[in-house]
């Protein structure tokens, strides 16, 4: 079984993704195409004119070289093959190194790219299209990616680290190692995934190199590309950017441009371009370049050039160059013939920023496609809530909300004090009348008694609710611990349960369900009913 919802109506979508996701026009400016199916054949055509095919060769000597040490399946291999093919185009999706995939929507945006090259191959058939996972390899952000959520335990590594997150030694984890073996119990569906821990980053030395094992073992039989764009070559290929941001600024002046333009419409910026929006990396660090006088700085530290010394830089190291949030997206668009990014509400309202940049660089700016959103609940869960009389959309209504709305279901009373408002409101009707043939005065006296009166009916309505929910607890807790258990922290489930949670129950299952259910152009929140299947060792 499967429910949906408009984004706008769970609450916890921005009204920026809502306005987009509904073509509200003040937006239009700030994108290149929508995503529509039909939309693709334009961006395909544009993309094809202003993409550097000679990249191609030196993108699958990377992706060769990475999968050397990984078991690639023929889908896979294919796909990195056809690369080297002109009228071959990739679709996008990027993700920190999250520790074991991390939030549950992981999943959901690689499976939302892996169907959106299925739909974009079926409706054109003279054409491939990759699947490509962005691995966030360069981020520094440690404390964001170093734990994950199994049954409302928090599973984490500790580390002393610096620098970027894909160079780190997967050293230390063996611990964390043993932690799982209990956390997970003895089923067959816990002993396989507490191998495919120990295999990622037990065998493997870095966490990138963890990461791209992981992400292939879930997807490569559907053909998934797992990219570590942390590389010299490919760095070369993007080498006249960065030297753009760094003597012209030319990411901060376009950014902040439409930033602005946002704010004025009413909307919140997600980031704030800087001057400069790389990072220099190198031996261990990963520190911002800022510009004083006629000098570059590497903050934290007491390295600095002067301009024709970083320009050469980088044109010997450009590996030792980062870029930021406002300049990964620019470098991906760069070193890949890629049509489309498939991102969550933040990532696609930081993406919105971005158009002028690439306009100004040369460089066709992609479809932003919203990922598939989900909610998953077992079937358990679906009879504990007929039983219950209550429709899983309502589980996405605030705490009071659902309380109010199943304590007026359950209630033998009649809390709903509609009917003797119309009564009030036709007996002052009358009195209103009256009080035409007088003075004023006598008019507002009837007018501030309907509403004293109406307040007073309010007040008592909310009592006897009140009253009713303190009759009703028992009933009330069971639909509030459903509530509590599917959003967490009253947050979505996605980004707070790990993939691993609902793989002990539904096994082997989940992906390929999970494929078969999402539709990347299905802009609604999607509620998925499994049947779980709890084997037994």
């Amino acid at each position: 079984m499967a429910d949906c919802l408009p984004f706008r109506s769970t609450g916890f979508f921005t009204d920026l993704i809502s306005d987009y996701i509904e073509e509200k026009k003040d937006l239009k400016p700030f994108y290149n195409r929508f995503p529509s199916i039909d939309n693709f054949e334009a961006q395909i055509e544009e993309k094809s004119k202003s993409y550097n095919q000679d990249n191609r060769k030196g993108l699958i000597e990377v992706l060769t070289n990475q999968y050397k040490l990984l078991s690639t399946s023929q889908e896979t291999q294919q796909h990195i093959d056809l690369l080297l093919e002109h009228t071959t185009y990739t679709v996008t999706t990027g993700h920190q190194l999250n520790l074991f995939t991390g939030p549950l929507y992981f999943l959901y945006k690689i499976v939302s790219t892996i169907n959106l090259a299925k739909q974009l191959k079926e409706n054109y058939p003279d054409a491939n299209f990759v699947p490509i996972y962005w691995m966030a390899s360069e981020d520094h952000d440690f404390d964001e990616i170093n734990f994950f959520n199994f049954k409302q335990n928090k599973l984490e590594w500790e580390k002393d680290t610096e620098g970027a997150v894909g160079h780190l030694s997967t050293s230390g984890l063996e611990k964390l190692s043993k932690t799982i073996e209990k956390e997970f119990g003895k089923s067959d569906n816990a002993e396989y995934l507490k191998g495919l821990f120990k295999v990622a980053y037990l065998e493997h030395e870095t966490l990138a190199s963890a990461t791209q094992f992981l992400a292939n073992e879930l997807f490569g039989e559907y053909g998934l590309v797992v990219l570590d764009a942390d590389d010299a070559r490919l760095k070369t290929m993007f080498s006249k950017h960065i030297k753009n941001d760094l003597q012209y600024h030319t990411a901060f002046r376009q950014t902040k441009k439409q930033a602005d333009k946002l704010s004025d419409l009413g909307y919140n910026v997600q980031v704030n371009p800087r001057e400069i929006n790389l990072f220099y990396m190198y031996e261990g660090i990963r520190e911002r370049i800022v510009k004083q006088d006629d000098r570059y700085l590497v903050i934290d530290s007491e390295v600095s050039f002067s301009e024709q010394e970083i320009l050469d830089l980088v044109d010997e190291y450009p590996e030792r160059f980062s870029p930021n949030v406002v300049m990964r997206p620019l470098y991906q668009e760069v070193i890949l013939p890629n049509l489309a990014y498939i991102g969550g509400g933040g990532e696609l309202a930081y993406w919105l920023e971005l158009k002028s940049l690439y306009e100004a660089e040369s460089v066709t700016f992609p479809i932003l496609m919203l990922r598939n959103s989900v909610l998953l609940y077992s079937d358990k869960t679906a009879k504990k809530l007929r039983k219950l009389d209550t429709e899983i959309k309502d589980l996405f209504l605030s705490t009071d909300a659902l309380e109010a709305k199943q304590t007026k279901r359950n209630s033998s009373i009649d809390i709903d004090f509609e009917s003797q408002k119309k009564v009030l409101e036709k007996q002052f009707a009358d009195l209103y009348e009256l009080a035409e043939k007088t003075e004023q005065s006598f008019y507002g006296a009837v007018a501030a008694q309907e509403k004293k009166q109406k307040n007073g009916l309010d007040h008592l309505e909310k009592r006897l609710l009140k009253a009713q929910k303190r009759k009703l607890k028992d009933e009330n807790e069971r639909v509030l611990e459903l509530q509590r258990y599917l959003f967490p922290n009253q947050s979505l489930q996605e980004r707070t349960f790990n993939f691993s949670e609902i793989y002990v129950d539904y096994g082997e299952k989940l992906i390929p369900k999970l494929i078969e259910e999402l539709d990347p152009f299905q802009f609604e929140f999607l509620c998925l009913e499994l049947t779980i299947y709890n084997t037994k060792s």
